[in-house]
């Protein structure tokens, strides 16, 4: 392999990124180049972490989106030759790495959940979720570079080693860009971010009204967490703000504890739970999908099971 880049907005993206790309980096002996926009972080920080090299992408004029540093990228990964482009999944690098995949001919595992690289075959080993979260795809290129995208939070942010030394660079500016940004308007978010969230209790369709969600709210409050919810109670009958849902139409989370009250299970809620360490269902059907996939379950009335649960957490 000729090296391993990852190019990232933010120090949160480039931590996590780096943490992926050190590994397969470290069992090759090859170089492992962080490029971060210019005043993301010091470029020591990243060196420490795993980074031989930082390119530093320089400020953009006013209006200019993310997109604009395309053809520096692009220029600078012709005449270097990675074998591996990492990007944070947000939409500014899915988008990013999708353009520069098709300027530079390289394939694209987009939301890519794991990766690895398979010495006896030499070939880079990745996974992703498929068919809504119900099978896992395993890829690998048959040619390079190829470009990569990796969900947030999905890897452990890279820790500071010791002796760590490295070399940074700042590469030049982009070209004026065609595309202005006129105006932002952040969508106004009406719920907690539950994604750092330590512990969730989660509402499905077992609950019978809305009123009923209180009983959810008093679980989570007793155990010092948030409040999430499956998307029919999101999206359909919109009993609780959309940031709420939890799945592949949501949020992914991470929580040390999940509990779903009335949750069914569906797959393409649990793939959002993924993360947790622990996970526990209260559910009246026995036979619920949850409970495959549950740690600890009840089988019973949520509307019997939780107010027994928040008088014992009381206590």
């Amino acid at each position: 392999m000729a090296g391993v880049w990852i190019i990232a907005e933010t120090r949160e993206q480039a931590l996590e990124l780096l943490g992926v790309g050190r590994l397969p980096a470290s069992e090759l002996g090859t170089a492992l180049t962080a490029i971060v926009r210019k005043g993301a972080g010091p470029p020591e920080d990243y060196i420490a972490r795993g980074a031989d090299e930082v390119l530093l992408l320089p400020e953009l004029p006013q209006g200019e989106p993310f997109g604009a540093y395309l053809p520096v990228i692009e220029q600078e990964a012709k005449a270097g030759s990675p074998d591996l482009i990492l990007f944070n999944a947000s939409a500014r690098g899915k988008e990013l790495a999708a353009r520069l995949a098709a300027r530079l001919g390289a394939g694209l595992c987009s939301s890519c959940t794991s990766l690895a690289f398979d010495k006896d075959g030499g070939a880079i080993v990745m996974e992703r979720l498929a068919y809504g979260g119900a099978a896992i795809q395993k890829l690998t290129p048959s040619a390079r570079p190829v470009v990569v995208t990796v969900p947030p939070r999905t890897f452990e942010p890279a820790q500071p080693l010791e002796g760590r030394q490295g070399k940074t660079r700042e590469l030049p500016s982009p070209p004026p860009s065609a595309v202005r940004i006129i105006e932002k308007k952040p969508k106004e978010k009406v719920a907690k971010d539950i994604t750092e969230a330590r512990v969730i209790v989660s509402a499905g369709r077992g609950f019978d009204k809305k009123e009923d969600l209180t009983l959810a709210r008093e679980l989570a409050d007793a155990l010092g967490g948030e409040l999430g919810a499956t998307r029919p109670l999101t999206e359909e009958m919109h009993w609780l703000p959309e940031d709420l849902c939890i799945g592949l139409s949501g949020v992914q989370v991470k929580p040390e504890l999940y509990v779903g009250l009335g949750v069914s299970g569906q797959i393409q809620h649990m793939t959002g739970v993924r993360g947790a360490k622990v996970v526990c269902a209260v559910n009246r059907d026995e036979n619920a999908p949850i409970f495959a996939l549950s740690d600890f379950g009840i089988v019973g009335s949520l509307y019997e099971v939780v107010p027994k649960l928040i008088a014992e957490l009381k206590k």
